[in-house]
């Protein structure tokens, strides 16, 4: 069973899905580095994991179990490789790549311009890592899965509107739990999704036709 899926789904997604999931964390990594926000889910997650001292990449293998079970529920024709890999390496993968940032600048760089620089590149590496990741369609992310099966279950909003209102909770939960909330989430929230659509057209879609 397992050796008919990767067949139909070919060697060549599984590589975009993973390298998507490389440049997401990567590009996570450089916004949790500025210390101006990241995502509103990774932003919660970390800042939970603080509190309860548990390790961030365990923490959010905990978290995307728990979201899993929804998914499995609600939206199992959403799972694929790419929800086991998402939801059990990214973790490891943004702080692999945030320890090496780290040496780099010799601790978390205080300059307010570098901070700024850093979440310019952030905006493009993760949009980059998204693009590849969802275009690759091997696979829904558990936190991604939400914002479709309601509105699957539910017509009330578009799929914008409940990702928008999930974003919000997420983002309050990482406020209430002293997680950074600013800039970095505004735009993650907000500002990704012509970045991301850029990338679609200009790359990730050609890539995968080719």
């Amino acid at each position: 069973m397992l050796k008919q899926y990767f067949k139909r789904i070919g060697a060549k997604r599984m590589v975009i899905m993973l390298l998507g999931n490389v440049f997401l964390g990567m590009g996570v990594s450089i916004f949790k580095l500025s210390e101006m926000g990241t995502d509103p889910f990774s932003g919660m997650v970390m800042a939970l994991a603080e509190v309860l001292g548990i390790g961030y990449p365990v923490f959010l293998i905990l978290v995307n179990l728990v979201l899993l079970f929804v998914e499995v529920k609600f939206g199992r024709e959403m799972i694929g490789a790419g929800t086991v890999v998402n939801a059990c390496l990214l973790g490891y993968i943004v702080t692999f790549f945030y320890t090496i940032w780290v040496r780099m600048f010799g601790g978390v760089p205080q300059n307010f311009a570098v901070r700024l620089a850093l979440v310019c590149i952030a905006i493009i590496v993760m949009s980059f890592g998204v693009s590849m990741y969802q275009t690759a369609d091997v696979g829904v992310a558990p936190w991604d899965s939400l914002s479709l099966i309601l509105i699957k279950r539910h017509h009330k909003l578009p799929y914008f509107g409940y990702r928008i209102i999930g974003d919000a909770i997420a983002a309050l939960v990482c406020w209430f739990a002293g997680g950074i909330v600013g800039i970095g989430t505004a735009v993650c929230a907000f500002g990704l999704g012509p970045f991301i659509s850029f990338f679609d057209t200009h790359f990730s879609k050609k890539l995968v036709e080719k």
